[in-house]
């Protein structure tokens, strides 16, 4: 058990560093681009919310496996499938959980508003100087709902990782595909000892975000 929770604690971190990195240039853009593409991109970006898990999972399979011309292409250098492995976990949770780091980024850059950004460029700052000194710590709260959000939503996913990963003990077997197990194989005071641990994990995220919500909207 301990492994299992090892295994999807080291998923989650993974993901959610790399979400808020790949997601603060997509969500900047979102925000404050001008582009025509912008609707289809946030459509793109909002699409694993309305699509089954199942679904996705299901393309990520084969945009993974061995006969994907993904996989032809870094077959060259020893990678044959990214399928039903951990790398590949990384990447199926990456797509599934983007929304959950986007759209809170892109709505603190959107509350940012045009003033403080004119004035750093008044001032003389560049693009990039105006991003780091003035965009992005103002929108740290932004950073800290998308973290949790993506965080909590990795822990909990299944249909993805059981499609991607198949559940491999030591490999891409988490918290969700373990209790899925356990309730098969009956084991339910096992699976209730899972289930209860991800209740409570999920009621703490829930009060996170309805704190840091309310500090957020207080008053200054």
């Amino acid at each position: 058990m301990a492994e299992v929770v090892w295994l999807t604690l080291k998923l989650a971190t993974v993901v959610t560093v790399l979400l808020l990195v790949l997601a603060t240039p997509l969500a900047w853009w979102l925000a404050r681009g001008r582009s025509v593409l912008k609707p289809v991109v946030g459509a793109l970006v909002a699409l694993p919310i309305v699509l089954p898990p199942t679904v996705l999972g299901f393309y990520l399979l084969i945009a993974l496996g061995p006969k994907s011309p993904l996989m032809l292409l870094l077959q060259p250098f020893g990678v044959r499938t990214l399928a039903f492995t951990f790398e590949g976990l990384v990447i199926g949770s990456l797509v599934y959980s983007l929304p959950f780091a986007v759209q809170p980024l892109r709505n603190a850059f959107l509350a940012i508003g045009d003033e403080p950004l004119e004035a750093a460029a008044t001032l003389g700052a560049g693009k990039a100087a105006t991003f780091w000194r003035v965009a992005l710590p103002l929108a740290l709260p932004g950073y800290a709902v998308a973290a949790l959000l993506a965080f909590a939503h990795t822990i909990g996913e299944f249909g993805v990782v059981m499609m991607l990963g198949g559940g491999i003990p030591g490999e891409t077997e988490v918290l969700s595909i373990e209790i899925y197990r356990l309730v098969e194989s009956l084991e339910w005071d096992k699976a209730h000892q899972l289930s209860a641990l991800l209740l409570a994990f999920g009621f703490l995220a829930a009060l996170t975000l309805l704190l840091l919500e309310r500090r957020r909207s207080a008053p200054a």
